[in-house]
């Protein structure tokens, strides 16, 4: 089965960077393409309460409704480095979003018939 690893790494700064990583990844996961979304940088703070919120961008589905599918039907990381910089903890993000180092993106990235994208 194909794979999509996205890398957001920009967050509320670079709205439309941000929202398309998140509307390419919706878009795979409604195409029934296995779905690993990764939050770095500034995007990190787009995991917490409220964050998604935050972004909002003409004629573009609502960041927070994308976030929803992607962690219930994909995969949602926050960089560890990321977290911790930013004073991250596991119970400040929101529910199924996990927090994760380097060796698992490089896994993610690694395996047979995945694709990455970094935005």
């Amino acid at each position: 089965m194909s794979a999509l690893v996205v890398k957001s790494t920009q967050g509320i700064d670079a709205p439309e960077l941000t929202n398309q990583a998140f509307t390419v990844a919706a878009a795979a996961v409604a195409a029934g393409v296995e779905v690993s979304v990764w939050l770095t940088g500034n995007s990190a703070l787009l995991a917490t309460p409220g964050g998604v919120r935050q972004l909002n961008l003409e004629h573009a589905v609502p960041l927070e409704e994308l976030m929803t599918l992607l962690r219930q039907e994909g995969t949602v990381t926050v960089c560890s480095q990321c977290a911790a910089r930013r004073n991250l903890r596991q119970e400040d993000l929101l529910d199924g979003v996990r927090i994760a180092g380097a060796p698992a993106f490089v896994e993610e990235i690694m395996r047979p018939g995945a694709q990455a994208l970094v935005y």
